[in-house]
């Protein structure tokens, strides 16, 4: 398994590359090429792909994490930039219409309609439960939600906000044979909760646990939990992970994490 850091935050190390909020990686697995999220624009996305030697056509799958801007902002450019139609998967719920309060109120979901995606050539292939939609490549389904989440927002029902559980968080899960790796957006399932779902469902263990983790503002507690209890052989954290973060995680886990920017392979 090839993965390529196309959409981050952080810009990385060489000329051209832009960083900007959001996630997208491409996933290469045995000759199947996935496009994991697409960003909060496409114009980031395609200039970084451009850069990378990358062309949207190459993509066999997109597979989207969940329904927030930031990971789905860039889809609509990117089926514009394809010459054919393409599989999308994710969760029913992920057009679902959100809400942010703060620093104001403000929308916060997929910026699109599921119309006129469909109309640019998306394929929709959207299931609560986990199932392969290629050979090695699953997609983890609704997660459990056994510890902690990290869930954010607020959902409008009946003329009342309540708060969006983001249901419809999942998880791209890779068959490397002995162990597994997984991908995820942002994490608010909570990553402990995600990779014991993944390694449930697949009956091995986490070689590789890839994304953001959503731990931007946790306490300290919390971050000591995911290094006494994540059983995950490596972690490359990026994102909303969080610069204070990360950095404690890194203060106690050593090499066991690494984080990540445009540009970054990652070769399994």
């Amino acid at each position: 398994m090839r993965l390529t850091v196309l959409y981050e935050n952080h810009s990385g190390f060489r000329k051209g590359l832009l960083g900007s909020h959001g996630f997208s990686v491409l996933v290469e697995h045995d000759a199947v090429k996935v496009l994991v999220d697409t960003g909060t624009e496409g114009r980031v996305l395609l200039n970084n792909m451009e850069k990378l030697g990358i062309a949207p056509d190459e993509m066999d799958y997109v597979f989207i994490t969940h329904g927030h801007y930031d990971h789905t902002g860039g889809l609509k450019e990117f089926l514009r930039a394809r010459g054919r139609r393409i599989g999308v998967i994710g969760h029913p719920e992920m057009f679902r219409r959100r809400i942010a309060l703060k620093p104001h109120p403000r929308q916060i979901g997929i910026p699109f309609t599921r119309e006129e995606l469909e109309e640019l050539g998306a394929e929709f292939v959207l299931k609560s439960e986990p199932f392969e939609f290629a050979p090695g490549l699953w997609s983890s389904g609704e997660i459990p939600r056994l510890e902690w989440d990290r869930a954010v927002g607020y959902v409008e029902r009946g003329g009342e906000l309540r708060k969006d559980r983001v249901p419809d968080d999942i998880a791209l899960i890779i068959d490397l044979g002995e162990s597994v790796a997984v991908v995820t957006g942002c994490g608010h399932s909570g990553i402990l909760n995600i990779t014991r779902h993944a390694s449930t469902i697949t009956g091995k263990p986490i070689k590789a646990l890839v994304g953001g983790f959503h731990l931007i503002g946790a306490d300290r507690k919390l971050l000591d939990d995911v290094v006494e209890n994540l059983d995950v052989e490596k972690l490359y954290a990026g994102h909303c992970t969080g610069i204070d973060s990360y950095a404690y995680l890194k203060a106690k886990l050593g090499g066991k994490i690494e984080p990540l920017h445009v540009g970054k392979t990652i070769e399994l």
